[in-house]
């Protein structure tokens, strides 16, 4: 089965993980930006940071048949410096023509401080003026329920946001209700040690049925996995969900969302093969 990763750091993954996700069948991912590791301290940090996500990932990606895509802005940790909080927006059109750049993201909350919201509302303000699609981070453990009721007060306080073009991730059991009744997408990241395990995942599923559920690796530089995709499937197999409902979840979902970008230009694998026989 075929299946696309809608949430994944491939910066922080080796060029043989391409390959694993190739073979494990993955046609497809998008790159949210995100925090590094460390906290970056210029603009001119994060203008080579956009570079590798737009002009470096897609082409690693494309060895093994996989498509790139990417989200860009500040993350909410180092949104705690508004000062070069507001130089990266500033920066980020300079790159929103990029044809894999599909939206803002990942923006969000991670201490649920004033400064993120400040932060937060200016890359809303971005992705209105420019018509762009959102994609969300929403906070750890403890701070979760009540970061993620902060982040969907300020998306409903604004007219401008099309709620089924934003994508609200690393949703759990006490969050997933809220985001879906609230019209948006939730994602849900499957995590080896904190967020969803599979097994969580399949859960939530089956409470709240596929409509706007996505589920994705992360796949980052901390305690991950990048085949954690892979690892759901089984375990909706393993409960006799049919392939149709999986493939719903794990392909047409995120099909369905990032068609409404006006660069996302996807070429599904078996149209792809075809081609390349005719050619």
């Amino acid at each position: 089965m075929y299946y696309i990763d809608p949430h994944i750091h491939m910066v922080s993954r080796t060029t043989d993980d391409y390959e694993t996700l190739a073979k494990m069948g993955c046609a497809a991912l998008s790159e949210p930006a995100f925090w590094a590791g460390f906290d970056r301290g210029s603009v001119d940090g994060f203008r080579d940071y956009f570079r590798q996500l737009t002009e470096v990932e897609p082409r690693r990606a494309a060895q093994y048949g996989v498509q790139h895509y990417t989200w860009l802005c500040i993350n909410a940790k180092e949104a705690e410096n508004v000062s070069l909080s507001r130089e990266v927006i500033a920066m980020i059109p300079e790159f929103l023509d990029r044809p894999n750049v599909l939206g803002i993201g990942e923006i969000g909350l991670n201490k649920n401080t004033k400064n993120e919201a400040t932060v937060f509302l200016e890359h809303m303000e971005l992705a209105a003026r420019h018509d762009e699609q959102i994609l969300i981070h929403t906070p750890h453990l403890e701070d979760k329920y009540q970061g993620t009721r902060m982040i969907l007060d300020m998306l409903c306080g604004d007219s401008r946001i099309d709620r089924s073009r934003v994508l609200v991730d690393h949703v759990e059991e006490h969050t997933a209700g809220h985001v879906l009744d609230g019209g948006f997408w939730a994602g849900m990241t499957l995590y080896p040690v904190t967020k969803c395990t599979p097994q969580r995942a399949a859960d939530i599923i089956e409470i709240y049925g596929p409509e706007r559920l996505m589920v994705n690796s992360a796949g980052d530089w901390g305690p991950s996995k990048p085949t954690a995709v892979p690892d759901f499937i089984l375990e909706m197999r393993r409960r006799g969900h049919p392939e149709s409902l999986i493939r719903r979840v794990v392909y047409e979902n995120p099909l369905e969302f990032f068609r409404q970008s006006r660069r996302f230009e996807f070429m599904p694998p078996d149209v792809a093969a075809e081609a390349a026989v005719g050619a």
